[in-house]
């Protein structure tokens, strides 16, 4: 039994029969003026029951007898539930009360305080969604091709209650815009959006995370090559980590002008001391056993290190490699507050906040996001390529 799916059904029906406050016109005025959503709604409680009991046979008849209508309604629930399966009854329902809130938000804007039974039966559906977070989850972890359904529901969650809640309480565009405001600029503003994206990611982030993560693993190499260098570079590589960007990136545009050499630069400082210090983490860890074994089949310095120390160091390479993914966009998009040509993301945010366009500014941080999270996405998938051999990925 998933008893968060029939909480859930009871949440989004006491939602629908709680009378709105005396200031509105009803509450069933208001529901009603969305029917097709509203009978989606109803079928969507029914669902949620039938996901929570799937009954294999109809309940002795006194059973029914006593509690009237709502045994009726288990029973027909237990018997779909039986017909169609818990999975697909809990999808359906979580598909199907989705569209009344939004329709009523939309249709009255800043409803919210007048309609409690909204947020009611909003609760309700959020524990349908995180018993069906919960269930894709459990599958996912099993079968390959639904690994990214249970993320991509979450995030579709945050969106749609994101909406609801600031068309719902009338949260001015200036404060927080909604999702629905910040799309319609993604695609407005296309054309601006790729030439920042452009600008900022495909020159300033890619050069300066490849420069710094090359030269952090070089240094990461010439010291473990002469071991000497550890008390001269380390505490170096650490004073400049230490840097605040903010600090930097005034100094590095001054050095290197407006253009986007000067992004890249603070991205280097940025980037070489996590890879400085992974990668010899990495180097370190390789056991006495496999150098001693090296050493025994009379292997040198650089064999031992392609053949050895390299691929036991791969994991701690791959974790630099991912923290300066993110670190990199950060870097570039703070650099050009400080000084940048007429195109880049930094550059958009300032600029539209100073115009009070913030759904442009969330449209801009939209895009960076996004290429963040494919950026890193696509060093994770090189990596499990890479290190398969690891126990992390074993089953």
């Amino acid at each position: 039994m998933r008893w968060p799916a029939g909480l859930g059904g009871l949440l989004m029906a006491a939602g629908l029969l709680l009378p709105a406050s005396p200031a509105s016109t009803g509450a069933a005025g208001i529901w009603l003026s969305a029917p097709s959503a509203l009978i989606c709604a109803w079928l969507a409680i029914l669902a949620a029951f039938a996901a929570a009991v799937p009954l294999e046979k109809t309940p002795p008849g006194p059973f029914a007898r006593l509690v009237g209508v709502v045994g009726a309604l288990l029973v027909a629930a237990g018997r779909f539930g039986h017909l169609v399966g818990g999975t697909v009854a809990l999808l359906g329902s979580l598909a199907l009360g989705t569209a009344l809130p939004l329709l009523v938000v939309d249709s009255h804007p800043a409803i919210g305080r007048e309609l409690p039974g909204l947020w009611l039966y909003l609760a309700g559906l959020a524990l349908i969604a995180w018993e069906s977070m919960e269930l894709l989850a459990r599958h996912g972890a099993r079968r390959g091709p639904l690994v990214l359904a249970a993320p991509l529901l979450f995030g579709l969650w945050l969106l749609y209650v994101w909406e609801v809640a600031v068309v719902g309480f009338g949260v001015p565009q200036i404060l927080l815009p909604a999702p629905h405001q910040i799309g319609h600029q993604l695609l407005g503003q296309a054309a601006l959006l790729w030439s920042d994206f452009r600008q900022t990611f495909l020159k300033a982030v890619l050069a300066g995370w490849a420069a710094g993560c090359g030269l952090g693993f070089l240094v990461a190499v010439l010291i473990d090559r002469v071991p000497f260098l550890q008390r001269g570079l380390l505490p170096l590589g650490n004073l400049v980590s230490a840097v605040p960007v903010v600090g930097v990136a005034p100094i590095m545009v001054m050095w290197f002008g407006f253009d986007w050499p000067s992004k890249a630069a603070v991205i280097v400082v940025m980037t070489f001391f996590p890879m400085l210090i992974n990668t010899m983490a990495g180097f370190a860890q390789v056991d006495a056993m496999g150098r001693d074994m090296m050493r025994a089949y009379g292997a040198s310095y650089w064999q031992t290190f392609f053949k050895l120390r390299l691929p036991s160091a791969l994991p701690f390479i791959f974790n630099a490699l991912k923290i300066n993914s993110t670190l990199a966009m950060i870097g570039a998009i703070v650099a050009e507050f400080f000084g940048s040509p007429i195109a880049g993301m930094g550059f958009r945010i300032s600029v539209e906040v100073a115009r009070m366009n913030v759904d442009v500014v969330w449209a801009t941080i939209a895009v960076a996001a996004l290429a963040g999270s494919l950026f890193y996405w696509l060093i994770a998938l090189l990596e499990r390529g890479l290190t398969f051999w690891h126990p992390s990925y074993r089953e």
